[in-house]
């Protein structure tokens, strides 16, 4: 038993270093907006050609990765575009921004700690200074000759689940596709991005975002008659990203659309 402890120990430990070199391959970049910094990571397709247009694709990460390192932000999915067949099927343009420690990308309303509820979505809240930084980042890389305008996704997990419904609410002419894992909205923003075809994700199990936080949005989606995929992991909770990282079609499915 020790023995197969130990060998499972180093296998981890050897994954963890290649990782860590890996990551690498994500330049260290920033979008300055007057006095204020986004931090962001970027991965380049192989064989990049600034003469060529690329699909991009912005991933936004949860709560836990928020911080001004520059490089939190890739612990959950930052693996999965570097692996070889992804870069190989799925020649894109990935970003991380990286949201600060003082900051969400949703507006929400928080909890007063009086009940269950930790927080709440606002109905047509105005973006908080992240969110303002990641739309100046999406104008700025759109204006890029080697972005394909016809094919940029965002999705996130969490805290970025919510700032991907926050982003599409504010930009829904951009986006050709998105997801979100776990995340959640009001109700009356829906209607604002029910155009962009999205694939949402949660675990039956979750104690940290209810279930019902996508539901809400799924449902009035199905009502808007939009174009929605909805996968539940009965058995999941919180992480449920690794389970929609793990699906067959995950990826080929955001790549599939164009504006």
């Amino acid at each position: 038993m020790k023995r197969f402890l130990l060998i499972a120990f180093l296998a981890a430990s050897i994954i963890q270093q290649s990782f860590a070199q890996d990551k690498s391959m994500y330049s260290r970049e920033q979008f300055i907006s007057g006095e204020d910094t986004l931090l962001y990571r970027m991965l380049l397709p192989e064989n990049f050609d600034p003469q060529k247009k690329y699909p991009v694709l912005f991933f936004l990460h949860g709560s836990g990765e928020r911080g001004n390192d520059n490089e939190a932000q890739l612990f959950h999915g930052g693996k999965l575009f570097l692996q070889a067949q992804n870069r190989k099927n799925f020649p894109a343009i990935i970003i991380f921004p990286q949201c600060s420690k003082d900051d969400f990308w949703a507006n929400l309303k928080r909890g007063d700690g009086k009940t269950s509820e930790r927080f709440g979505f606002q109905k047509d809240g105005k973006p908080g200074k992240a969110m303002k930084l990641l739309i100046g980042l999406v104008s700025e890389i759109r204006s890029q000759k080697y972005a394909d305008k016809q094919q940029f996704y965002v999705g996130g997990l969490s805290m970025g689940g919510m700032g991907t419904f926050e982003l599409l609410r504010h930009k829904p002419k951009v986006f050709a596709a998105a997801f979100s894992i776990c995340g959640g909205d009001h109700t009356e923003n829906v209607r604002k991005y029910r155009k962009v075809p999205l694939w949402v994700f949660h675990g039956g199990k979750d104690t940290v975002v209810p279930l019902e936080k996508s539901e809400i949005v799924v449902n009035e989606l199905k009502r808007l008659n939009a174009e929605v995929k909805f996968t539940v992991y009965p058995e999941a909770n919180h992480n449920s990203w690794d389970s929609a990282f793990a699906e067959p079609d995950f990826l080929a499915w955001i790549f599939s659309h164009r504006k």
